[in-house]
């Protein structure tokens, strides 16, 4: 494909497969290689998506010229070592979210994309879909007034998964926290920034993983109550208040079609689809970073995964969640 950016992909997965066919609708993007620790898989995936090359290690992938950036599709345990490797040989990084399991790991990650001067970009994917640049967009211009309260939860029932899976597993840094409940902790500190206080309550299951956590941040003006859990389903609907009307995102708002205003008794839904499943948003714009010579997003920047993963680590700490490798 002249004048496309070569993908590969580590870490075949569910998530995997969800960004490969969206990564098909992008048009100046090619999926080159992939890798797993399974031969099989790694063939099993090239197969179905036609792509040239498949691999039974990950160095492998980023010794490959036709891959420009790697997509990090891993458990959390694993994001450190092996975007820090895909840096070293020289391949730009998308790592899903987390970036790191703590502060210092997602410090690591930026020292090396610096020092290798290559783009690092967590896949913080919500951040790019149109109805949540519009929420914010709407924040920002003032249309319902002064923030007041927010509301944002992400939950479903996860308790029958594999207690050895990434998941469930705290080892691998299992729980909700870091795999749901990153969401909407986000989406309060895009739209309201970094709180003043923080309060944090968890319950666990017997592996010792956090299986739910209810949060509230608190604001000079507003409050934010949020929670992320496995335990039961939640309607997965983010609202945002303020003085002269509300944002409602909706369901499920991490990867909405669309809002609704409501203002002086009215409601105004905005139908906002998006293109595939949505990740297409945050691929266009690591294609947009690198075509401006850019190290790192402005919509997501290095400072945004610091300050993210700070508040949780501060989560984790007010609610005790703790990993054994740490």
């Amino acid at each position: 494909m002249a004048n496309s950016i070569g993908w590969g992909i580590i870490g075949l997965g569910n998530i995997a497969h969800k960004f490969a066919k969206d990564l098909s609708l992008v048009h100046d993007a090619a999926l080159m290689a992939v890798a797993s620790r399974s031969i099989q898989k790694a063939i099993a995936f090239k197969d179905e998506f036609k792509v040239p090359n498949a691999f039974d290690s990950y160095e492998a992938l980023f010794k490959c010229e036709e891959v420009e950036v790697v997509y990090i599709a891993l458990p959390h345990s694993e994001h450190l070592t092996w975007s820090i490797m895909a840096m070293e040989h020289g391949k730009h990084v998308l790592c899903e979210k987390p970036l790191g399991v703590n502060l210092g790991q997602v410090q690591q990650m930026i020292n090396a994309s610096k020092k290798y001067n290559v783009f690092l970009m967590e896949a913080l994917w919500s951040r790019f879909i149109p109805a949540i640049q519009n929420a914010k967009e709407l924040v920002e211009e003032g249309e319902i007034g002064s923030i007041g309260y927010m509301h944002a939860d992400f939950a479903f029932f996860g308790l029958d998964r594999d207690r050895e899976g990434r998941l469930l597993n705290p080892a691998l840094a299992g729980g909700s926290l870091l795999d749901i409940g990153i969401y909407p902790v986000f989406l309060a500190y895009l739209m309201l920034g970094i709180p003043d206080t923080i309060e944090a309550s968890a319950k666990y299951i017997e592996t010792g993983a956090e299986m739910q956590i209810a949060m509230q941040f608190t604001y000079p003006s507003a409050h934010a109550l949020l929670f992320s859990g496995l335990s039961a389903n939640s309607s997965m609907e983010a609202s945002i208040s303020g003085s002269d009307g509300t944002i409602v995102i909706h369901s499920r708002w991490h990867e909405a079609q669309g809002l609704s205003v409501i203002k002086n008794n009215k409601t105004e839904k905005i139908h906002l689809p998006t293109v595939g499943k949505g990740y297409t948003y945050e691929i266009e714009e690591v294609h947009h970073c690198l075509d401006n010579k850019q190290i790192e997003s402005h919509l997501w920047s290095h400072r945004n995964s610091l300050e993210l993963i700070g508040l949780l680590d501060k989560i984790r700490a007010k609610a005790g969640i703790t990993f054994p490798f740490e």
